[in-house]
């Protein structure tokens, strides 16, 4: 079980980034639609719990070291090429937007330029990438549970203390802020792109294990995780809705209205989050390309680093706001291709023996 839960914070952690933790994709994919969030929330982490079991369990089938084994597995030969195409390249463009969140943190937090905010995660993410995967693994499942601690008090704080009632609270929405037109396709698309990030780590991570009940249950407890603290952080945001509207981190401008030291600790966390999605959104590009623990590996990954670098002075919200919600329409072949493969997986221990598919 213990292995579980390291692998579900892994996978919360991977998930999160910098425009989960900040607040940006919740407010553009959730919170603008008000009280149909939560409805959106519940469609969200069901799917995360399924499709996180599923891609875990056939990673730890396949023994997979990269994600093309699963894409091939579930696509076929030919779809799968273009679809490792869509994420392969994915995975680079979140690289960039970690990047360039980290920078906004050091600009609207501490007044530092971005520009050093940015050269400081690339650097991290860049020195990190020297160790293995089960080291990547514990360090991006030990920042998760601080995370859960803080959007608790920041959440709670601002839902309880709100100027508005609870009727102005639950039908507040802010259609301007929306990345799509209604809180269902808000949805979708949120855990389609970030599955299509997701699928390349956690295939990895899921040939770690031998067990494949031990994964697919990491798979669940990440999703779960995940829905919790998506509904956390979209209460906080509901209760000032006006108050973050243009705020590049909105779960930060929330934090520095109940303290300044509060804003300093979670914008310390938000760093991790985003340092953690960095680091493995440019291991599993990198790995795409180049066999990992190489020279060459090594060295790709600098060269990597640093064009990611390059590509992040488009600025945070600009990114999030148009590369998340194409990509979202482009993964939902991910996911059809993952429920088909579960259900073909299904038949066929039925056919053999009806008590093999109970799990």
């Amino acid at each position: 079980m213990k292995n579980s839960i390291n692998l579900g914070g892994a996978y919360i952690g991977i998930i999160i980034g910098a425009g989960f933790a900040s607040g940006q994709e919740v407010l553009q994919f959730f919170t603008s639609f008000g009280i149909y969030s939560v409805l959106g929330i519940v469609v969200a982490t069901v799917l995360f719990a399924f499709l996180g079991m599923q891609v875990t369990q056939l990673g730890s089938t396949l023994q997979t070291r990269s994600h093309k084994s699963i894409i091939d597995h579930i696509c076929g030969r030919y779809i799968g090429r273009v679809v490792d195409i869509i994420i392969t390249f994915f995975l680079f463009g979140v690289t960039v937007i970690m990047i360039a969140g980290s920078g906004t943190i050091f600009e609207e937090q501490f007044g530092i330029p971005s520009m050093v905010g940015a050269i400081v995660m690339t650097v991290l993410t860049i020195g990190t990438l020297l160790l293995n995967v089960n080291k990547i693994m514990s360090i991006i499942s030990a920042v998760t549970p601080f995370l859960f601690v803080i959007m608790i008090i920041i959440s709670g704080y601002s839902f309880f203390t709100s100027n508005l009632s609870f009727n102005q609270i639950i039908s507040s929405s802010s259609k301007g802020t929306a990345a799509t037109g209604n809180w269902l396709m808000g949805s979708l698309l949120y855990v389609s792109y970030n599955m299509t990030a997701g699928i390349a780590m956690l295939a990895v991570m899921g040939g770690t294990f031998k067990n494949k009940k031990q994964a697919g249950m990491g798979g669940i407890l990440g999703g779960i995780g995940l829905g919790i603290l998506l509904f956390l952080i979209n209460m906080g945001m509901m209760s000032d809705l006006k108050g973050i509207e243009g705020s590049g981190m909105p779960t930060l401008h929330l934090a520095n209205q109940i303290s300044p030291w509060l804003g300093f600790i979670l914008s310390i966390i938000l760093l991790g989050m985003i340092y953690n999605t960095a680091v493995g959104m440019l291991y599993a590009f990198t790995a795409r390309l180049v066999p990992a623990e190489t020279k060459r590996f090594k060295l790709s990954v600098i060269i990597v680093g640093i064009l990611a670098f390059l590509a992040s002075f488009v600025g945070f919200i600009k990114l999030v706001g148009t590369v998340y919600p194409i990509t979202g329409y482009l993964g939902f072949v991910i996911i059809a291709a993952l429920i088909i493969s579960w259900v073909r997986s299904k038949m066929k221990k039925e056919a053999v023996n009806p008590e093999l598919a109970k799990f």
